[in-house]
């Protein structure tokens, strides 16, 4: 299972601290899993490769700076980043230039972090406030 658990955190192209604090697992904990000391029970292994982006001849990978990794589905017409956020493009993304296209992809999802943000801080204050918008 140790061997499971290393494949699917470099499938992700994550160190051990950011898979870790991905999926809330303590470093160690997940370093003790890689190196064969203890194991994780198969369902964890199940729930982690499910929130993973499935490898295959559709799915592409793309850098991004800093590090960052996103996932471009041909099929779905889907861009997802490590966190699992989903985006639904337009655009074919195998014409574009790839030396952009991390660029491009950074910007999309710094802008999506933004809106998210805003959305949740005007939900805690509705909540807060109790108003009635019309």
């Amino acid at each position: 299972m140790n061997k499971q658990i290393r494949e699917l955190r470099k499938s992700t192209g994550l160190t051990q601290k950011n898979f870790a604090k991905m999926f809330d697992i303590p470093l160690s904990t997940l370093r003790k899993w890689e190196q064969g000391e203890s194991s994780p029970s198969p369902y964890v292994i199940q729930l982690l490769a499910r929130m993973i982006p499935a490898t295959d001849e559709h799915l592409i990978t793309i850098n991004g700076r800093n590090g960052e990794i996103y996932y471009y589905d041909r099929v779905k017409k889907t861009v997802s980043d490590s966190y699992h956020n989903v985006i639904t493009i337009q655009e074919d993304l195998d014409k574009v230039n790839p030396k952009n296209l991390g660029l491009y992809l950074q910007e999309l999802y710094d802008d999506f972090h933004d809106i998210q943000e805003r959305f949740n801080r005007d939900c805690r204050y509705d909540i807060k406030e109790g108003i009635l918008w019309s």
